[in-house]
């Protein structure tokens, strides 16, 4: 049986059709060792926080400044925890001018999801499907 191709585009799915659990098999990328770092960088209060905050305003993502405003966070200190949520593959950084511009990556917070559900219910998704 030939695996399907990854790189053409399925015109009958919506733009949010890919979040759909059933999809993820296709995907399917995370190993048990990126789950553990993703998990592990969200595993800490600051991290946590800063990871929400980009997710609330995503897809804008904010400046490093505005975040270290937001939660009250020394640069040291924020800088620090956005190394390891970049690491983890949570946050992508861009640079604006003088600005470092943080986005949280949705993508990798559904690929955790789909990794920590995968076969749920044995293998009978339907019945417990994630609500996404």
């Amino acid at each position: 049986m030939m695996s399907p191709k990854l790189d053409t585009a399925i015109p009958s799915l919506s733009a949010n059709a890919l979040r759909d659990p059933e999809y993820f098999g296709i995907v399917g990328t995370m190993t048990n060792t990126d789950a553990v770092t993703t998990l592990a960088a969200l595993a800490q209060e600051s991290r946590l926080a800063i990871f929400r905050l980009l997710v609330q305003n995503a897809p804008a993502g904010l400046t490093v400044g505005l975040i270290a405003e937001q939660l009250q966070l020394p640069a040291p200190t924020l800088s620090f925890h956005l190394k390891t949520l970049t690491h983890a593959g949570l946050v992508n950084t861009t640079q604006e001018g003088r600005f470092v511009r943080c986005h949280a990556v949705l993508d990798r917070i559904d690929d955790l999801v789909a990794f920590l559900t995968d076969n749920c219910c044995g293998g009978h998704p339907e019945i417990c499907k994630p609500q996404l």
